[in-house]
């Protein structure tokens, strides 16, 4: 349920934006019939909008944009926008492999894990092909096998920044090939010293939870590699089974820390290139408790480390001698509730850039140190650099020489996101124009920038710019056009503490009768997350024009706890993980029952996914209002879920127990109400099964008739296209069979 997610929830929860605004290039003709949705349609065949570029990477030099698009590697001129294909689909071809498990495929795609990289020289990429490293070269075009890592995912290869060693994650440690000795073996520099000793390596939860991406960085000189070392010894495993061979297999024992168990215990060594001793950060820190979420090279010398304390209330950045490990605070952020996990941190050339709520919302500080000695003193706050109602989203780059910030953030608009960047000294200016999501990715010099935006109605255009407004778009799609899709209502409701709530409303064409349509509500609802946004929805969008076409409305909120609406809003979700966004989801339904009298108040169903899963049962448990509802994947007790999502809002069972009981839908089973529909994944590694058959198990207790939708091997994604299109065809069969009757 990590909150930065968002592939996961673009295609699982269904966005949606109060500003919906037309589909620009998306019109039909009068005289050509619009086309009839099916499921089959949305999910059978891919995405009906086509494949945006994928992979869009620059080239170290700034000279090349790369990205994947239909098998072939295509290479941008940035200085003319002209495209060429750099590798064609038949080299591309030979040097892929095939993803060779569900859960693996799933990672890849979830965590966008990258299969493909430039080296540091501009004249070489690296192909990682499911573990088979293959470096390409630009000049001659062929590829040479240079490493294996036994890993289809998460192997992490990177080039040390002169590029003459490439390293990556092999048998739970790290190793290093030197590339300038063509055919040497890789050497093993931090070896796993024990079976559950991950050196370098990213294990389940700080992937899912904490946003890491990487463990282990080299340092500026390439002479050195810092790591973190993950002691998995006293995390509980969770098996991960295959039920479909004649003998069913364990197929994972997955460490997974829930509420109140042991988390790995965590510290930062650096080791050289070559191997040898390695020299352990001496950062204080719980064993078992605390979080490592982000570390780094401050210089050739010195080490920068975060600790994330157990309760998610106080952040501390160190930093650390790199030849022998003494550590010094540099600065502290606390929270009486809890930090935002929706920050970025980066140190150099003497300056700390970082993201937090402190004044309530998420904006840019900039801080300062003695760049001659890190571990001299404190760091000093120089400035604010950003300020106001609005959020500051991802900070993209940090450029230290030119004192250059580039950023996203909502600010004008809570329902758009726009590029901006800000000056050391705080001096800003907007890069992107025109309403929606605009999502950049900047050149490593210079002005140029890919700005990929989007709305609501209208899927990516993929923009080539010089800089601020001087853009050449090289990918646009008008393939919604004959489908003759339409804008939900906006909706805007007053929660019971004044707090604006934004929602919309998807209405069948034509349906005016009083009490004449049946409501689907549809939310997220959990903390973090904003679902509610003026960006394309993608196949969740159209699953809901084609339950319109079947005579159904659909209702989307945002409740408090969402994300991108501040700290006060978002912290409505500490201690409370139920009545308050099920009080706003009702308060929004009744405005929308008042406003439109077509919809009929008698027929109310609720379904949602993950966290919305969750809020399904809670809610047809502690409402009687409605009549059905479909729980995709849910958590159904919070003391099953892993322990840094589940603390940072609920703290540890001891702490709250009656939070743990009252807020987890397992221990209300006996009072759901309305028809249920449960899905799940067999291997499902985020929300394990387990919390499906005991749901099940109180259901049957308490004599509760349910439906079950089993998917043998998918994971939490429950992805592909056979598998997608028949558990949407059983969401509509399920609203089909106990929504749309009239009530007698």
């Amino acid at each position: 349920m990590t909150t930065r997610s968002a592939a996961f929830l673009a295609s699982c929860a269904l966005l949606f934006s109060s500003a919906a605004p037309s589909l620009s290039g998306q019109s039909v003709s009068s005289t050509t019939p619009a086309k009839t949705l099916t499921v089959e349609a949305i999910y059978a065949h891919g995405p009906i909008v086509g494949h945006p570029p994928q992979g869009l990477t620059w080239s170290p030099d700034g000279k090349h944009l790369t990205y994947l698009d239909g098998g072939e590697l295509v290479d941008l001129d940035p200085a003319t926008a002209k495209s060429h294909v750099l590798v064609s689909r038949a080299k591309l071809a030979s040097l892929s492999g095939a993803t060779s498990t569900e859960t693996d495929a799933d990672h890849r795609d979830r965590y966008k894990m990258a299969s493909y990289l430039w080296a540091p020289d501009s004249a070489h990429l690296l192909f990682d092909a499911s573990g088979r490293l293959w470096l390409y070269s630009l000049a001659n075009g062929t590829g040479v096998q240079v490493g294996f890592t036994g890993t289809a995912s998460g192997d992490d290869p990177k080039f040390s920044p002169n590029g003459e060693k490439l390293s990556f994650v092999h048998d739970h440690g790290l190793s290093v090939l030197n590339l300038k000795d063509a055919g040497t073996p890789a050497n093993p520099v931090a070896p796993q010293p024990t079976p559950s000793t991950l050196n370098g390596e990213v294990d389940w939860v700080y992937l899912e939870e904490l946003e890491v991406r990487s463990n282990y960085f080299w340092s500026p000189d390439s002479r050195a590699l810092a790591f973190l070392q993950m002691n998995e010894d006293a995390v509980p495993q969770y098996p991960i089974t295959d039920w479909i061979p004649t003998h069913a297999k364990v197929v994972d024992l997955q460490r997974y820390p829930q509420p109140g168990d042991p988390n790995p215990d965590v510290r930062v060594g650096v080791v050289g290139a070559g191997g040898g001793k390695t020299i352990w950060m001496k950062i204080p820190i719980k064993p078992g408790q605390d979080y490592i979420p982000r570390f780094g090279w401050a210089d050739r010398r010195t080490v920068w480390i975060e600790v994330l304390t157990r309760d998610h209330k106080h952040r501390q950045l160190y930093f650390a001698d790199a030849t022998n490990g003494a550590a010094h605070l540099a600065l502290e952020i606390t929270d009486d509730k809890f930090l935002d996990d929706n920050y970025d941190v980066s140190v150099g050339d003497g300056s700390i850039v970082l993201t937090n709520w402190t004044d309530g919302h998420n904006h840019i500080y900039l801080y300062s140190y003695d760049q001659n000695n890190p571990l001299a003193g404190t760091a000093k706050l120089e400035r604010q650099l950003t300020k106001g109602d609005f959020e500051v989203g991802d900070v993209s780059t940090v450029d230290y020489a030119g004192k250059l910030i580039k950023y996203v953030s909502h600010e004008g608009n809570a329902l758009d996101q726009q590029l901006w960047q800000v000056t050391f000294d705080g001096d800003r200016k907007q890069l992107s124009t025109g309403a929606g999501t605009h999502d950049g990715n900047f050149a490593p010099a210079g002005t140029a920038f890919v700005d990929t935006q989007s709305t609501l109605m209208d899927p990516p255009t993929l923009r080539l710019c010089q800089d601020a407004g001087r853009c050449n778009t090289f990918w646009h799609t008008n393939a919604l056009a004959a489908w003759n899709l339409h804008a939900p209502e906006q909706l805007e409701v007053k929660a019971h503490d004044g707090e604006t709530l934004y929602a919309t409303l998807l209405l069948p064409e034509g349906a005016t009768s009083p009490a004449s349509v049946p409501l689907i509500v549809n939310p997220y609802g959990g903390p973090a997350v904003q679902t509610i946004a003026n960006r394309w929805g993608g196949e969740s969008l159209l699953f809901d024009e084609l339950l319109t076409q079947h005579g159904f409305a659909v209702l989307h909120a945002d409740n408090r706890g969402a994300g991108g609406r501040g700290r006060a809003f978002g912290q409505a979700a500490y201690h409370n993980f139920g009545p308050v966004q099920l009080e706003d989801q009702l308060t929004v339904l009744d405005a929308a029952l008042a406003k439109y009298p077509q919809l009929d108040p008698k027929r109310l169903g609720w379904w949602g996914w993950s966290w919305g899963g969750t809020f399904t049962l809670y809610a047809l448990s502690h409402s009687d209002r409605f009549r059905t509802g479909v729980a995709v994947a849910p958590v159904t007790d919070w003391r099953n879920y892993d322990s840094i999502y589940t603390e940072r809002y609920m703290s540890q069972p001891t702490e709250f127990p009656a939070g743990y009981k009252d807020f987890s839908p397992v221990n209300s089973a006996a009072n759901l109400k309305g028809r249920l529909l449960i899905a799940q994944g067999t291997s499902d590694d985020n929300v394990h099964i387990e919390n499906t058959v005991q749901y099940i198990q109180k259901l049957i207790e308490a004599q509760v008739p349910y439906d079950l939708q089993i998917y043998p091997r998918k994971t939490h994604s429950i992805a592909g296209p056979d598998v997608r299109t028949m558990l949407f065809n059983r969401i509509l069969a399920q609203f089909e069979t106990y929504l749309k009757p009239p009530v007698e």
